[in-house]
């Protein structure tokens, strides 16, 4: 038996999480000194630029809390302001795409409300490595490099060897980014929110053309939600509410708990035909429904009621692929980092973070060694949209952190799948292989897997990953898929990184850490 666990996209951030657990840290501590060590081995993905969403299982109570760690949008930045500028459609990279980052609070409220040890402690083995250097390893030196063009502003030189992207192998140090964990370290988010950091921030963004200002960072705060939660053939499947995406996945988990998958071929064409078009219908209600709550009212239990799913269900065609789907009528009239950390006690953490498209909009303030997130690109420009942009409003938001617990309500296994849109597809296809194939950890996360991109319009196309059967390709192209096969190496990344920590009810843990990426999944040790 292991006394915890930590599954991560970089070996460096598990190695950390579990050194957390080893001092008497419980999962949250493990996952917050994982998030910090990523900032720093996987800048192209994830840090306090950023955003952050997590799911916390409690043992002692068997209760699942959720925190949003996403930021909202400048109280200046309006569509209106974005016409006079010609700025509709807004470019992905523009300043303007800033929303304000969350993960710094994230980290801090997660550790305020469940956490055990300070946070000059739990911080401590991301600035000691950021201090000392490291080694970089061969996905990140791939994502770096292809990232280059994206790095901006005044604190670029912070990110770079010589001037360039490091190369696989060679030692990076972040002397920059220690500063600012030490800063945080001693003085908390305020540090961050209300001292040199975000004097950086608003320094950087206005000379790029920005409006984010001291006081939408000064005023921000994360927010407690109550989490989602549907049944799967009898699992319970938590994700974190709108802004969010996770509703996604247990729409479509609920659509296809009406087809027995079970004894299926899990690499055959129907059931790749049915969870593709399950995926189909989920998404075309959630890119309409999804928007912050505060701001436009989602439908949440219409959209995830089982009656709901049945309607939705009757979309499904067998024989055809149906590519151009509408969102339902629920009510009348109406790149990132992922990774999940268990401790001895059975106390769960499933955590997500993410500067949206790799290094986000590549803007690294002065002095703090991190870049800057782009969520603001996932606004729409039509004022009619739920997710219009709107002054200090969160967009919809694309990370998921996931969590299964059992119908007794034990604690099954924290999950994710990080990537963009591929999440709640990677959910599903990770829930499935779990719950009606009964997979392990790594062998789910092993399998190959598909990704529906773009998520919206006709003309969207299903890339699946090399490995599937070719009898299985030619079936779903006389089904009426738009197929891109075949895809490989580096390529891969497309199809999301994925951990998985299961918890046997006598305590035993088993993990897994996709191989799409340079991660692993570390135990502490014998209990």
């Amino acid at each position: 038996m292991t006394s915890g666990a930590a599954a991560t996209s970089q070996k460096f951030a598990s190695e950390a999480a579990v050194a957390v657990l080893r001092e008497g840290g419980n999962a949250a501590d493990g996952a917050v000194a994982a998030a910090a060590t990523l900032n720093l081995t996987e800048p192209m993905s994830t840090g306090l630029g950023g955003d952050m969403f997590a799911l916390f299982y409690d043992a002692s109570t068997r209760k699942v809390t959720a925190l949003n760690g996403s930021g909202r949008a400048p109280a200046a930045l309006s569509i209106d302001l974005l016409r006079k500028q010609g700025l509709d459609p807004l470019p992905a990279h523009h300043a303007h795409t800033v929303t304000v980052p969350g993960a710094c609070a994230g980290w801090c409220d997660l550790i305020a409300k469940h956490g055990t040890l300070p946070l000059s402690r739990i911080l401590a083995p991301a600035i000691r490595l950021a201090e000392e250097g490291y080694p970089v390893a061969k996905w990140t030196a791939n994502g770096w490099s292809g990232g280059r063009s994206q790095l901006k502003g005044p604190g670029v030189r912070d990110l770079l060897l010589d001037g360039r992207p490091p190369k696989e192998g060679e030692t990076f140090r972040n002397p920059a980014l220690a500063r600012t964990l030490r800063a945080i370290a001693s003085g908390g988010k305020d540090a961050y929110y209300r001292g040199e950091p975000a004097r950086a921030i608003v320094a950087a963004l206005g000379a790029a053309g920005g409006v984010l200002s001291a006081d939408d960072l000064a005023s921000h705060e994360s927010t407690w939600v109550d989490p989602l939660q549907t049944t799967y053939r009898g699992m319970n499947v938590w994700e974190c509410p709108p802004n969010g995406q996770g509703i996604t996945a247990l729409i479509a988990l609920n659509i296809l708990e009406g087809f027995e998958l079970k004894g299926q071929d899990p690499m055959g064409p129907d059931r790749w035909h049915l969870l593709i078009e399950a995926m189909r219908i989920a998404f075309a209600d959630t890119r309409w429904y999804v928007a912050d709550p505060q701001v436009s009212k989602v439908p949440i239990a219409e959209l995830l009621s089982k009656d709901y799913a049945a309607r939705r269900r009757s979309l499904f065609n067998p024989k055809r692929a149906t590519v151009n789907i509408r969102h339902g009528s629920p009510v009348a009239g109406s790149d990132t980092v992922y990774f999940c950390v268990v401790d001895g006690k059975g106390n769960a953490c499933s955590f997500i973070n993410s500067n949206y498209m790799g290094f986000g909009t590549g803007i690294v303030p002065e002095g703090c060694g991190f870049t800057l997130q782009n969520r603001g690109a996932c606004f729409v420009t039509d004022p009619g949209h739920p997710n219009a942009l709107a002054p200090r409003k969160r967009p919809y938001h694309t990370i998921i952190p996931g969590m299964m617990t059992r119908a007794d309500g034990s604690l099954y296994a924290p999950f994710g799948v990080m990537g963009g849109f591929m999440q709640p597809q990677g959910h599903v296809q990770v829930v499935v292989g779990i719950v009606d194939d009964g997979l392990d950890p790594q062998p789910v996360l092993d399998r190959p897997r598909f990704c529906i991109q773009p998520v919206d319009g006709d003309e969207s196309r299903v890339h699946l990953e090399a490995g599937l059967p070719a009898a299985t390709i030619t079936a779903l192209r006389d089904r009426g898929h738009l197929l891109v096969p075949g895809v490989s190496g580096f390529a891969r990344g497309l199809f999301g990184r994925g951990q998985v920590i299961r918890r046997d009810p006598d305590g035993t843990l088993t993990a897994g850490s996709d191989p799409r990426a340079d991660g692993a999944a570390r135990m502490v040790g014998a209990g």
